[in-house]
């Protein structure tokens, strides 16, 4: 029996909602496959009780958590260590508690580009322009992770242009500017003609929300289209590309990636994920 088996080990997802988030699933999966005497709940947390609630993880016993929206960044002030590729990215996706200190990180660049990587393996960094369509926290993940991985250049589009100039502005601290340009929505289309990968970040498409409407007519046919929603795990963006011959990329695998570190840091276990866990977590969906 390992130390992180010999007591029962409390961990969860913090959110404001939190109803919707499939972590607990994909967790509790993983907790029983190994024979892990813990838990992993959901916590529904206001903006204005996030504080109270971080502060407090010690002593509830809790050994860390995830955070979602519209957490990932109000969280910075009330941790003690926050790692470098956090706070490059901007925001804060799961605490590990550690004698009674509390230890901020982010798993969703590496869960980004490790999905990308398994589902589109001969795409390549190097290969020339990616666009992504978004400027929140998403966003923040997948341009930190494709920069840091060689991309020449990510185009920038989102709605609001100045949400996206703001991050520009904050990458440029990090990286040459050049390698982060920011592009005007109307343009959008215009601006695939030459990428090798379209990643949507923004919840456009996603059950319940307004359709991305974008027109595909320039991207070309070697493109890889990535799209982060996982409800419906074809959007109407990866359908429109499918049919034209382009390789596609749902977003189920971002989050069952982004949790496989985090799962470890708390429960001490290596997980794997394989079509397995992947069946169940959908499952979910269709409850």
């Amino acid at each position: 029996m390992t130390q992180h088996e010999s007591k029962h080990m409390q961990a969860g997802v913090v959110g404001w909602p939190i109803g919707h988030s499939l972590s607990p699933r994909l967790h509790g999966y993983w907790l029983r496959e190994h024979g892990i005497d813990g838990d992993y709940q959901a916590y529904a947390v206001k903006p204005e009780n996030l504080k109270d609630f971080i502060r407090s993880l010690p002593a509830q016993g809790i050994c860390g958590v995830n955070l979602t929206v519209p957490h990932k960044e109000l969280v910075f002030p009330f941790l003690n260590y926050i790692d470098d590729l956090a706070r490059k990215i901007g925001a804060v996706n799961f605490v590990r508690v550690e004698d009674d200190k509390l230890y901020g990180g982010n798993t969703d660049g590496y869960g980004f580009l490790t999905n990308l990587q398994e589902n589109a393996p001969t795409w390549r960094p190097t290969a020339g322009p990616v666009a992504i369509i978004g400027a929140g926290g998403a966003a923040r993940a997948a341009v930190v992770s494709l920069l840091e991985s060689g991309v020449p250049e990510v185009r920038l589009y989102n709605r609001t242009k100045s949400r996206a100039e703001k991050l520009g502005q904050i990458y440029a601290e990090y990286y040459d500017p050049a390698r982060l340009t920011v592009g005007d929505w109307v343009d959008l289309s215009s601006g695939l003609s030459d990428i090798t990968l379209l990643v949507n970040t923004t919840t456009l498409g996603m059950k319940g929300q307004p359709p991305l409407e974008i027109d595909l007519s320039r991207l070309p046919n070697t493109a890889v289209v990535y799209d982060i929603v996982y409800n419906p795990l074809e959007t109407d963006l990866l359908r429109a590309a499918r049919e034209r011959g382009n390789v596609i990329v749902d977003g189920l695998g971002m989050l069952l990636y982004q949790a496989a570190p985090a799962f470890e840091a708390w429960f001490g276990q290596k997980v794997k994920v394989d079509p397995a866990v992947r069946h169940y977590v959908l499952k979910g969906l269709e409850v």
